[in-house]
C-alpha cells in the first residue's frame, strides 16, 4: 500500500489513471474510500490522487487539536511526493477548506479549484443549527454502525432517502467498510474545522473556482456560499437544488460532469 511520510504524519494515498493531475480532498471523518463515486469517473481523463487526511483512515493519527494549515501542509506534501508540479483540486466540505487553504500556500500550482459544501471560516460563517450539531456531537457509547445511521439526516435530502434509498446504501457501505474513526480524531479534526479562517485572505486569490452547495444542506447551510461567492466575485456558483451535504453522492453524475467540464476549460 502507497504512503509518504510528511514530518509527524504518515498519509495513505492512492492514484488512479493518467492525465492532468486532480487531487480529491475529503471532508470530517471521510478518506480514500469516500470518493467511490468519483474515481470510476475521473481516472478516464485525469490523475486522480485519494488520500486519507491525518486522523482518518490508514493516515496517522497524532494526539491533541490540529489545524487546518497542518492538513493543507500535508496535502502540498503529498503533491511533492508524486512529483506534482500542477493540479486541479477538488475539495467537499472539510476537504474544501483544507483546498482554500493549499491555494493559498501554493496559488500558482493549482489549475483551478472546485468547492463544495464548504466556508471560509471567521466572521463570514453561518453556523449549523444547535439541533444539527447537537445530533453530529452525540456519539457517545454508539458503534460505527450507530453513529452512520443517526447521521444519515444530516448528509442526505429527505427526498433522497425516501425515493433512492440505493444511494444511501451505497454510502453506507463505503463507509462501514472504512476503519472507524477513533473518538479523538474526530475532535481533532473538528478543531481544525471550528479554529479554520481565510475569509480575509481569500480574495486575493485569482485561481479559477466553482462554488457548489446543496439548497437542503443542514451541516454547512447554503448561506456560506453565497458568502464565498461575494469574497470569490468571479467564481462560478451552482446550487443543487434538492440536494444534501453529501452531494457527492446523492448528485454523484451531476457532480462529477460539472466538475469535469469546468476543469476542462482551463486545462491551460
Amino acid at each position: 500500500m502507497p504512503f509518504c511520510r510528511c514530518q509527524e504524519v504518515t498519509l495513505y494515498y492512492e492514484t488512479h489513471g493518467e492525465g492532468p493531475a486532480l487531487l480529491l480532498v475529503s471532508g470530517l471523518g471521510g478518506g480514500s474510500w469516500s470518493w467511490y463515486g468519483q474515481v470510476p469517473f475521473f481516472a478516464k481523463r485525469y490523475r486522480t490522487i485519494i488520500f486519507d487526511n491525518r486522523g482518518a483512515g490508514r493516515s496517522t493519527m497524532p494526539m491533541g487539536s490540529y489545524r487546518m494549515s497542518q492538513l493543507a501542509d500535508e496535502a502540498r506534501f503529498l503533491l511533492d511526493h508524486l512529483g506534482v508540479d500542477k493540479t486541479f483540486v477538488l475539495g467537499l466540505s472539510m476537504g474544501g477548506m483544507i483546498a482554500q487553504q493549499l491555494a493559498l500556500q501554493i496559488p500558482r500550482r493549482i489549475r483551478a479549484m472546485f468547492l463544495g459544501c464548504t466556508h471560509a471560516g471567521g466572521a463570514s460563517l453561518t453556523p449549523p443549527t444547535r439541533a444539527v450539531m447537537d445530533l453530529l456531537m452525540n456519539n457517545a457509547g454508539l458503534t460505527q454502525r450507530q453513529i452512520l445511521e443517526k447521521n444519515i439526516p444530516l448528509f442526505f435530502s429527505e427526498r433522497c432517502r425516501q425515493t433512492q434509498p440505493e444511494v444511501v446504501a451505497a454510502y453506507c457501505e463505503a463507509q462501514l467498510a472504512a476503519a472507524p474513526q477513533p473518538p479523538e480524531a474526530f475532535y481533532a479534526q473538528l478543531a481544525a474545522i471550528r479554529t479554520f479562517d481565510v475569509s480575509d485572505r481569500l480574495g486575493q486569490l485569482d485561481i479559477p473556482t466553482m462554488l457548489v452547495t446543496g439548497s437542503e444542506d443542514v451541516l454547512i447551510p447554503p448561506a456560506n456560499t453565497e458568502m464565498l461567492a461575494k469574497i470569490l466575485p468571479h467564481a462560478e456558483t451552482v446550487i443543487l437544488t434538492g440536494a444534501g451535504h453529501a452531494f457527492h453522492a446523492e448528485c454523484c453524475d451531476r457532480l462529477n460532469h460539472l466538475a469535469d467540464d469546468f476543469f476542462q476549460r482551463h486545462l491551460c
